[in-house]
């Protein structure tokens, strides 16, 4: 394990930290209500019909029929993305994977499943569910509706991962318990929100997870999200009331299912005390498995990622 030496930012990417440093990085205290608000959000949520629609997509692959997929998600917003099925055997789980803030152009296909119907979703304003109301790009998203916890856009992302849920277990009932979500970066924050208020996910993968303890998010110099929140809370005052509410560390210490999270030692993009906030407050049956670097290049990634998409297909194995 060794975090890059050489780098174009203007600051440190490691923030100074050693290994040792970061694994004592613990969540902060919740707020008053934080469990409250994600329960009635969640059971608001399971309330939607998602009402899932398919058809062909024009990807063809050896192992997976490829489907472009929508859904309804709250506040009646159609999420769009691609559905796989595979070509050999049975659907016997479900995955969910969510995305980064830069969005998903194609689903994954080279996937280390079998057996797994797994549904690739855009978040609201993003990629294939871009719309009107939602600002595509990262900077201006993440701060969708940032002035109230009830309206701010990262709570939607989180339900839309909610209803993906749901889609699968409509197309698939025979699966419901039986479904995992893997996430990086945005989608590893949003795992981390959604995970514990939801008793269908039974696993979950974060790579690189954002929105961990928000007030160093909130404080450490980066190229990512909380750039532009930084820059939002300097001319408007303060969000932090707001943000105390999507603290995936926080969420992170409710989660009771089998967990492999995979923090970075150096980046830019998310700053990694803030991805060992959400990976250290996990119960200690699960796995931590250490990146050199996230949301950048390194010597040895290859072989690090390999590693990793091996612990990814055991996790995710049919039982």
């Amino acid at each position: 394990m060794s975090a890059p030496t050489v780098h174009p930012f203007a600051f440190d990417p490691t923030y100074g930290m050693q290994l040792k440093q970061l694994l004592a990085i613990m969540p902060p205290e919740a707020p008053v209500g934080f469990d409250d608000f994600w329960r009635k959000r969640y059971s608001a949520a399971i309330a939607v019909d998602p009402q899932p629609k398919l058809r062909r997509s024009k990807l063809r692959h050896d192992n997976w029929h490829v489907f472009n997929v929508s859904y309804t998600s709250t506040g009646s917003f159609q999420i769009n993305g691609w559905l796989l099925i595979p070509r050999q055997g049975q659907v016997r789980r479900g995955l969910v994977v969510g995305h980064g803030y830069g969005g998903r152009d194609q689903p994954d296909l080279d996937l280390p499943l079998e057996e797994t119907a797994v549904l690739f979703p855009c978040f609201r304003g993003l990629s294939l569910s871009a719309c009107p109301q939602l600002p595509p790009d990262a900077a201006e998203h993440v701060l969708s509706g940032i002035e109230n916890r009830d309206t701010y856009v990262i709570g939607g992302c989180v339900e839309d991962l909610w209803l993906a849920v749901s889609t699968l277990e409509t197309l698939y009932p025979w699966i419901a318990g039986q479904i995992g979500y893997s996430g990086i970066s945005f989608g590893g924050g949003i795992g981390a929100l959604a995970i514990p208020f939801d008793a269908r996910i039974d696993s979950g993968h974060l790579v690189v997870p954002t929105f961990g303890h928000r007030q160093l998010w909130l404080t450490l110099p980066t190229v990512g999200s909380a750039q532009s929140v930084q820059a939002y809370q300097e001319k408007h005052g303060s969000v932090f009331e707001t943000l105390r509410f999507f603290d995936a560390a926080i969420a992170a210490s409710r989660i009771n299912v089998p967990m492999l999270v995979a923090p970075a030692l150096f980046d830019p993009a998310v700053a990694p005390p803030c991805q060992f906030a959400v990976a250290n407050a996990l119960q200690k049956f699960n796995e931590i498995f250490i990146l050199d670097a996230g949301h950048f290049d390194y010597a040895g990634m290859d072989e690090q990622n390999a590693r990793l998409r091996d612990k990814v297909g055991r996790l995710f194995k049919v039982s």
